[in-house]
């Protein structure tokens, strides 16, 4: 079964649905020290939500012990420490604890003594005081505080003021406050201001998203991975080459950084480059992290390896997460192994979760079984959707039921929409309404997308406009896509242009080369046609290799040819088996073959049986040709006077 939703082209079958963060989520940006002036930056990538909590500005500290309970033993201690200092009025020990308490959640403990070290013109303790109001709700008071440290050099003061500013749609205040902040080298400054530039298609977005992917921001280093690919996607598509490698290098940055989209991108990539193994350890890692299209992605990674079991757990996964693609391979998948209820459940998920395709398998697989209204219910549905392989097998389905005017502008749409068969069966529509110029036209679109039979059809509408070079064309382009009747008629335009083979000597040896006819021929025959396995027959017998041409032309009379067995027949004559040879003219001369009933009626003028030899001549005049009609009825009237004397 042709089912749709399989891993061919990822990115064009909509396996890999880009989508857009606002931006990564990052870790407050606590301080090591306590200097107003000191200011750490510290990152933790994208998460899920795509949301960019601000950052803290200040003091902060880490246990740095091998175990847990060690560290927070050491916090503890720091926090009593602080708060024995910041009670003795030290400005600086206020402005870290009220960084701590923050940092813990605890706001109100956190709130006296940053605004106590504000108060005493801490920068660290402005920008934290403003987190802190930012986090209760109060978003203009924060901005207050944060202009105040920002104007006073803090960096994080200004990419979250900056941040405020385009919330509330304010680009160029916005801008301004994130270029102080990328200009001081805040790494989220710096990804901000690439996010707005890149919003208003400014060139410059891309120096800052460089930037901000150059001092480890995952989610810069995934988006410009993905501004390259995607500048590159059209000569990549043109040329057939993969994404630059400059592209390939940010991927791997940002999923070594635990990017999960990142990671199914290089899979993705690695993967078309035939670089299997590490391909699938890249989309485990994407699919762990919860990535539907990753899990989706190693199950036909693992399914084209044979191991079907482990691909249907990841397709599982991934059908269970929404991924309309996985649910489909999971209803082929069991649609193969006979379960065809749980195939048309896993069909309608796929549906469920906004994958057309689902509805196409659907349709076919009550095509399979027979249920024809349903087929076509689910045909129409796909269609109308723009699916467009849907709407030629609703065409079809509806032209096999009689509904030609029906069939028609289905038929049209699916063409206009790229569906090859569907120019093609266009093709055979107007063909039979005797509108060739049509046809050929539709034929041609067809071809010129590399439908085998539809070059045929092409290359043989100009055989008979006379054009033989563009025929030619054709008929090798058809041939070479397996077609056995245009290898034959290939062979058939090239055999008429032979010169005639030169005269020899009598006991002159000949070294017979094979011509470029006899391997169409033979390319031909050995695809089952059977016209050319009586012509390589032919030529076979030509040479004197008896036994070549009687092997063909036993297996075109075998497959049903009049002519593989009349010419068998004469081969068997000649070699004395007259008997054989009898059968297969019998068997020609059934099949209308006039020759072989002419050869039959001689045969039983010669052994004396007139009354058979009469009837087979009788045969003969019937089937003709003209001349054969002649000497048969020739025969007829004398073997009617013999048996009248």
């Amino acid at each position: 079964m042709d089912v749709m939703g399989d891993k061919v082209t990822l990115f064009e079958s909509g396996r890999f649905v880009q989508t857009s963060d606002r931006g990564p989520v990052e870790e407050p940006e606590g301080a090591g020290s306590a200097h107003p002036y000191a200011t750490g930056t510290r990152h933790a990538g994208t998460d899920r939500t795509g949301a960019v909590p601000l950052g803290l500005d200040g003091a902060g500290t880490e246990g740095t012990g091998t175990d847990e309970t060690g560290a927070v033993a050491d916090e503890v201690a720091e926090l009593a420490r602080r708060r024995l200092a910041a009670e003795a009025g030290d400005v600086e020990a206020m402005s870290v604890l009220g960084a701590m308490l923050l940092r813990r959640g605890d706001l109100d403990g956190a709130e006296p003594h940053l605004r106590a070290a504000t108060a005493a013109g801490d920068r660290a303790a402005a920008n934290n005081l403003g987190v802190l109001l930012q986090q209760r709700g109060y978003a203009d008071e924060a901005a207050g505080w944060w202009r105040i440290a920002a104007v006073a050099g803090s960096a994080p003061a200004a990419h979250a003021l900056g941040r405020h500013h385009r919330e509330r749609g304010d680009e160029p205040a916005a801008e301004y406050w994130l270029r102080q902040s990328a200009e001081q080298g805040h790494v989220l400054g710096a990804y901000a201001l690439a996010d707005l530039l890149e919003h208003r298609a400014d060139a410059e977005a891309e120096r800052w998203m460089r930037v901000a992917a150059e001092r480890g921001h995952r989610e810069a280093a995934y988006r410009l991975a993905r501004a390259l690919d995607r500048r590159a996607g059209e000569s990549a598509a043109d040329s057939g080459a993969g994404p630059p490698a400059e592209a390939e290098q940010w991927y791997r940055q940002a999923a070594a950084r635990g990017h999960r989209r990142a990671a199914l991108h290089l899979g993705a990539i690695l993967e078309k480059r035939g670089e299997l193994k590490e391909a699938g350890r890249w989309y485990l890692t994407s699919a762990k992290d919860g990535e539907a299209r990753a899990a989706c992605a190693l199950g036909f990674l693992l399914r084209d390896a044979g191991d079907t079991e482990s691909a249907a757990v990841w397709w599982l996964r991934a059908a269970q997460d929404g991924d309309g693609n996985a649910a489909n391979a999971l209803g082929a998948l069991h649609a193969e192994r006979g379960e065809t209820q749980t195939a048309e459940r896993w069909y309608r998920a796929a549906m469920d979760a906004g994958d057309v395709n689902g509805a196409y398998n659907l349709a076919l697989l009550c095509a399979e079984q027979g249920r024809t209204p349903q087929a076509e219910q689910w045909y129409r549905h796909a269609a109308y959707a723009g699916h467009r392989e849907a709407a030629n097998a609703l065409a079809v389905l509806l032209l096999q039921g009689g509904d030609t005017t029906g069939a028609e502008p289905w038929f049209s749409k699916a063409a206009e929409a790229g569906s090859v068969d569907a120019a093609f069966n266009l093709g055979i529509l107007y063909a039979g309404r005797g509108l060739e110029a049509e046809a050929l036209r539709w034929y041609e679109r067809a071809a010129a997308a590399g439908h085998t039979e539809a070059a045929l059809q092409v290359g043989m509408a100009r055989l008979r406009g006379g054009d033989e070079r563009e025929a030619e064309r054709h008929l090798r382009c058809a041939a070479g896509g397996g077609s056995a009747e245009a290898a034959y008629r290939l062979a058939s335009l090239l055999d008429a242009r032979r010169p005639p083979p030169p005269a020899h000597e009598l006991g002159e040896s000949v070294i017979h080369e094979k011509t470029e006819c006899e391997e169409w021929y033979e390319r031909a025959a050995s695809q089952g046609h059977r016209r050319a396995q009586v012509r390589v027959g032919m030529l076979a017998a030509a040479r004197g290799d008896v036994v070549e041409a009687a092997r063909w032309y036993r297996e075109a009379a075998e497959a049903g040819s009049r002519n593989g067995a009349f010419n068998l027949g004469l081969l068997l004559a000649r070699e004395g088996s007259e008997p054989e040879a009898v059968l297969w003219w019998t068997r020609a001369a059934d099949a209308g073959h006039g020759r072989a009933a002419l050869r039959l009626a001689l045969v039983c003028a010669r052994r004396g049986e007139l009354a058979e030899g009469q009837r087979w001549a009788d045969r003969a005049v019937a089937l003709g040709p003209r001349e054969v009609a002649q000497r048969a009825a020739r025969l007829r009237d004398a073997l009617r006077e013999e048996l009248s004397a």
